[in-house]
């Protein structure tokens, strides 16, 4: 289970590709954010995570999956402090 983010911020989790290109599991980020913003947001902290993972990655927001792709749905949702939010990439089985 993830620590609880400080006061003012929702926790982003990792998984796959995504943990692998920022080298964490877990971070918290300041709140509120609108959803339409998150990917602008991790592109500045990690340069070419939106082509290498998050193009092609399902989010969640406090276990909802939410549609990034849909731009008047991503602005809809925000995303408020004490909320977890999950960025997972596809996964490929061999």
């Amino acid at each position: 289970m993830p620590p609880k983010p400080p006061a003012g911020h929702f926790n982003i989790l990792y998984f796959a590709a995504a943990g692998s290109h920022t080298g964490k599991s877990v971070e918290p980020l300041p709140a509120p954010l609108p959803l339409s913003q998150l990917f602008d947001e991790l592109e500045r902290r990690y340069a070419g995570i939106r082509a290498a993972v998050l193009d092609h990655s399902l989010v969640t927001v406090n276990l909802t999956y939410v549609d990034v792709t849909d731009e008047q749905a991503a602005r809809d949702v925000v995303i408020h402090e004490g909320d977890e939010v999950a960025i997972i990439p596809p996964v490929s089985s061999g």
